[in-house]
């Protein structure tokens, strides 16, 4: 299972005396809403954000994908991609966003109503986080379809009663023009109902950037990626990212290459040198 999501990232163009835009694009495993496997996040720099990087970061790769609607990611939906295609899963959080955005503008009871009919989908999630995937997903067939359904035919009708050009209707069309990939989330278990795991990632990175401000070359922004996959996954595992690299640093170069996966954070223990304890 992959979510995806991307942030810019300014990056020093060089003799021109400013920064120009690079992308970081991050993709998180995390099965722990449905007991399942550990999470990692994975970073990708790229200079732009054209669809072929998404294409060549998930090239090997076949199953589901949590993103928004951004057209570049289009091609990895094709059924004639080769090694299979990816299976799309719409995200409820996007989804929302232009409904909410409608209500702090204009107070539409109407997307407050969309707003209200949102939540309860997002109560149910509440019950079942942690759950095994069969027991999710037959909440979800028993609570979250008759919801969702409901929340279609809804949807439907208030549209035809708007204007077409208003940002309302927009936003509606929205919901509805991907409803497919917005429900198939209920027939899954293992499924999400939004990629906000990749968004909390991001985060980190956005936080970081205020202190290293640009990276200072193309390069730099491949080596910030890196840095980045191992500082969010081992937060995502409950591990202390600065007392993990220091510790892996200081002993990879006598580690057996053949069991490098015992330093993934995952699997990580903290080994104080002679003398020294555990830090509080």
């Amino acid at each position: 299972m992959s979510l995806d999501a991307s942030s810019p990232v300014p990056v020093l163009a060089p003799g021109a005396g400013k920064t120009r835009t690079g992308r970081l694009w991050v993709y998180v495993r995390d099965g722990r809403p449905h007991g399942g496997e550990a999470p990692a996040a994975y970073f990708r720099y790229s200079p732009d954000r054209r669809g072929e990087r998404p294409q060549t970061h998930l090239a090997g790769f076949t199953g589901h994908l949590h993103a928004d609607a951004y057209s570049g990611f289009d091609a990895l939906y094709d059924p004639r991609r080769q090694p299979g295609p990816i299976v799309e899963v719409g995200c409820w959080a996007h989804a929302r966003r232009k409904l909410h955005d409608e209500v702090q503008s204009t107070r539409s009871p109407v997307a407050a109503e969309a707003l209200k009919r949102i939540a309860v989908l997002y109560g149910v999630e509440a019950l079942i986080r942690g759950r095994p995937p069969d027991e999710r997903l037959r909440v979800r067939q028993e609570k979250s379809r008759p919801l969702l359904d409901s929340l279609r035919s809804w949807l439907e009708t208030t549209l035809a009663k708007l204007s077409g050009k208003s940002d309302l209707a927009r936003a509606m069309r929205y919901v509805l023009g991907h409803w497919e990939a917005l429900y198939r989330y209920s027939g899954d278990g293992r499924l999400e109902i939004d990629n906000n795991a990749a968004e909390r990632a991001l985060r980190g990175a956005a936080l970081g950037r205020k202190n290293w401000l640009f990276a200072g070359s193309d390069r730099g922004g491949e080596r910030a990626a890196a840095v980045l996959s191992l500082m969010e996954t081992a937060k995502l595992n409950g591990v202390d990212p600065q007392a993990y690299l220091a510790d892996v640093i200081g002993r990879i170069n006598a580690h057996p290459a053949k069991r490098l996966d015992e330093l993934l954070p995952w699997h990580w223990h903290w080994q104080p040198p002679p003398g020294l304890s555990r830090p509080r």
